[in-house]
C-alpha cells in the first residue's frame, strides 16, 4: 500500500466510536443534524396529531406524515448539496 492510503485508513481506524463518527459528520455537513431534527419533529407532531385526526383514516394520516418527513429530509439534503457547491465553486479562490 502507498503511504497515502495508509493515512486515510488510520484516520478512520482512530475514530472507532459511533459518537465521534457522528460528531465528525455533523462538522463536515451541517445540514445532517437539521434533516435529522426536522424528521424527528415531523414524526413527533404526526404522532401527536394521530389522536386528534377526526374522520381521517389512519392510512391517509400515516401517508401524509411520511410525505412530510421525507420532504423535510430531501429539502435538508438539497440545501446541503447547494451549500457545499457554493463553498466549493464560489467561495474558494480560483487557482
Amino acid at each position: 500500500m502507498s503511504s497515502g492510503q495508509e493515512s486515510v485508513f488510520s484516520e478512520y481506524e482512530s475514530d472507532t466510536s459511533q459518537t465521534s463518527k457522528l460528531l465528525r459528520k455533523f462538522k463536515e455537513t451541517p445540514f445532517v443534524p437539521l434533516g435529522m431534527a426536522g424528521f424527528a419533529m415531523v414524526v413527533g407532531y404526526g404522532l401527536y396529531r394521530l389522536k386528534h385526526r377526526g374522520d381521517m383514516k389512519m392510512s391517509l394520516h400515516l401517508i401524509h406524515m411520511r410525505v412530510a418527513a421525507q420532504g423535510f429530509v430531501v429539502g435538508a439534503i438539497t440545501c446541503g448539496v447547494l451549500y457545499s457547491m457554493f463553498q466549493e465553486y464560489m467561495v474558494k479562490p480560483k487557482e
